[in-house]
């Protein structure tokens, strides 16, 4: 059991970098593929959607390197815990766009009524990543995950009292 008890300690100690880090890598990854034309499976929507959303004028030669340093900003940002009151906006930005093609594209993002297709999944799977960069958001402005369950209900009854 003591093991176990430390093992929990350490994850809940570290949880918030760890959480940092993958959602920075992700962005990071995701991104640089996006410079190489082809190997981003949502590359195309993505396109197609900024084209939308610019009237034609951004085509895609334009748009997915554009694309990329954001998601690259975005990443490195994330990792390094640089500038985050900038970066986060900056990943909201990029999320409603990445999620416009649930309504723009629906006979590519879903096969039936609630059932989207692989694109759609990918798409929505963006809602992790938001909630994501809530915690990371609040975190980075001083936030803390309180794991102890005591001071966490002590922090809970302050909250409420301010409240009132």
């Amino acid at each position: 059991m003591a093991i176990l008890k430390k093992i929990r300690k350490a994850i809940e100690k570290n949880g918030i970098m760890l959480l940092r880090i993958s959602v920075g890598i992700v962005f990071l990854w995701f991104g640089f593929l996006k410079y190489f034309g082809n190997f981003s499976p949502a590359e195309d929507l993505a396109s197609r959607t900024i084209s939308f959303l610019t009237f034609g004028y951004m085509e895609s030669e334009i748009s997915m390197p554009l694309l990329a340093t954001i998601e690259c900003i975005i990443g490195l940002g994330i990792i390094t815990k640089k500038h985050m009151k900038y970066v986060i906006p900056l990943l909201y930005f990029q999320m409603a766009g990445a999620i416009l093609p649930l309504f723009l594209f629906t006979s590519e993002t879903w096969q039936s009524f609630f059932v989207p297709s692989l694109e759609g999944q990918y798409i929505i799977k963006n809602a992790v990543l938001i909630t994501a960069a809530i915690v990371l958001d609040a975190t980075a402005k001083g936030g803390e995950l309180i794991t102890d369950p005591q001071i966490a209900q002590k922090a809970k009854a302050e909250e409420e009292r301010k409240a009132v």
